[in-house]
């Protein structure tokens, strides 16, 4: 289980920003900003840290995955 520590949490206002940016037209900014909270949350569980690195490229990964069911969900032809 990972380590609790005192530092305070970090503001990943700068990722939800970069990456609304990146989906405008996409995702709308509430889909983001679960994203890059479940990133963040996924990221301190598994290794104990969550940088604005590596959540950013999880939220990321996420997002494109939903635009590509979105995608397919709603193609005229069938899979």
């Amino acid at each position: 289980m990972p380590e609790k520590t005192d530092t305070p949490p970090l503001d990943f206002s700068p990722v939800v920003e970069r990456l609304s940016a990146e989906f405008a037209g996409v995702h709308p900014r509430a889909t983001v900003i679960r994203c890059v909270d479940a990133a963040r949350h996924g990221a301190q569980e598994v290794t104990g840290l969550a940088t604005l690195d590596l959540v950013e490229r999880v939220a990321r990964q996420h997002l494109q995955v939903l635009a590509m069911a979105f995608a397919e969900r709603n193609s005229p032809f069938p899979a």
